[in-house]
């Protein structure tokens, strides 16, 4: 039997004990390791989405925490080096559009991708796994002798930001099986397969995913402490200290999907909450204040609230319920989206990527059927 623990959203990498899985080798997965004494290569200029902060040296140049951060640069030539830093991850990394090459929890060091010719190429790197425990570090994208740079790819005129719990995440959404260990959770979590890189590839659009499994608007899964998500958000890192630093970033639209692990367990006894009503007003309140807040940074973004009919319908009621209350304060600009029939095939019941696919048409209609979410 699944722990109950882990259905809504607590990741079974920090809550389950530790378990030896042993990494991925570059052999297993077509990337060459470099020896530690060999030339650094040129850089390529980068076009990253995702919070990041400034590191030091030659492997952390960028420290990130958020799940769904991508580094996209371009070159001429016949290689690209990939320069990971500490920190468990998971990472994608494509030329182009074949297909990505898969790097799950690798050695820090830098790493060699052969490109199928000597042209003109793109390169992206994405970061497709949660990192709750501590922030990861990224060195960069490096060039060697005989290969040159390019000017980083041209920002996309769309963007759209995602906010959430693990079902944002894509917490174990390629798995076929329910029933996970730890290293299948690492090899099957791919948030650029869930909801927001299913939705963000329709649209051609940039994304930034601002999303934490187990952590909600006002209450954690099982009421378990640590900082809900309006909480973290303001920070780069999930340090509490870390500014986020969101200049330039204006999303048209903004898809948030909380409630899931407000709701989904029973309330203790020493929880501030001493009815279940009490819980709803206060995650109703909450709510609100957080779109308002957003609103206030993003005057012309076009909002989503998406919910399951998970917890026999109470998340989706109380979204509902938060449409309301925007809707009564002058609110216009926002859709609610509930979810159903969606199968929770991933690991431990959260949506797989069929769901993920489902969910991203049903936003999708939503948005087509609005005009002017693009500017137009």
């Amino acid at each position: 039997m699944v722990p109950s623990l882990l259905r809504a959203g607590l990741p079974l990498m920090l809550v389950s004990a530790a378990v030896a899985v042993p990494a991925q080798t570059p052999a297993d997965i077509g990337l060459r390791p470099l020896p530690a004494d060999a030339a650094p290569g040129r850089a390529l200029p980068l076009r990253i989405s995702g919070r990041v902060a400034a590191g030091e040296g030659d492997l952390s140049r960028y420290r990130r925490q958020w799940p769904g951060t991508y580094f996209e640069g371009s070159f001429q030539g016949k290689a690209v080096d990939v320069a990971v830093g500490p920190g468990e991850v998971s990472l994608r990394v494509r030329i182009d559009d074949a297909a990505p090459v898969a790097l799950v929890r690798p050695a820090p060091g830098r790493y060699r991708l052969t490109a199928p010719n000597a042209g003109r190429h793109r390169v992206r790197v994405d970061v497709v796994s949660e990192s709750q425990a501590g922030a990861t570090a990224f060195g960069g994208l490096f060039v060697p002798a005989g290969s040159t740079p390019l000017a980083a790819p041209a920002a996309l005129p769309r963007a759209i930001e995602f906010i959430g719990d693990s079902h944002t995440v894509g917490y174990g959404n390629t798995s076929t099986s329910r029933d996970c260990t730890e290293g299948q959770v690492w090899e099957t979590t791919d948030t650029s397969q869930g909801v927001a890189g299913q939705l963000s590839r329709r649209y051609n659009a940039a994304y930034r995913v601002n999303a934490i499994s187990g952590r909600g608007i006002v209450r954690n899964y099982g009421g378990f402490a640590a900082p809900t998500v309006p909480e973290a958000y303001p920070y780069a890192l999930f340090d509490g200290k870390t500014p986020a630093n969101d200049a330039g970033w204006q999303p048209q639209v903004i898809v948030i999907s909380l409630g899931t692990n407000d709701f989904t367990t029973p309330l203790k006894p020493e929880e501030r909450w001493k009815s279940r009503d009490a819980l709803h007003a206060d995650y109703e309140a909450r709510y609100v204040r957080f779109v308002q807040d957003l609103r206030r940074r993003s005057p012309r973004a076009f909002f989503v609230l998406w919910a399951t009919d998970l917890a026999d319908g109470e998340i989706a009621r109380e979204v509902a319920k938060v449409g309301d209350r925007l809707r009564a304060g002058g609110e216009t600009r926002f859709a609610i989206v509930p979810m159903t029939g969606l199968s929770f095939g991933g690991c431990h019941f959260h949506p797989n990527v069929a769901d993920d696919v489902k969910i991203a048409a049903a936003i999708g209609k939503v948005i087509d059927g609005r005009k002017g979410v693009w500017g137009r």
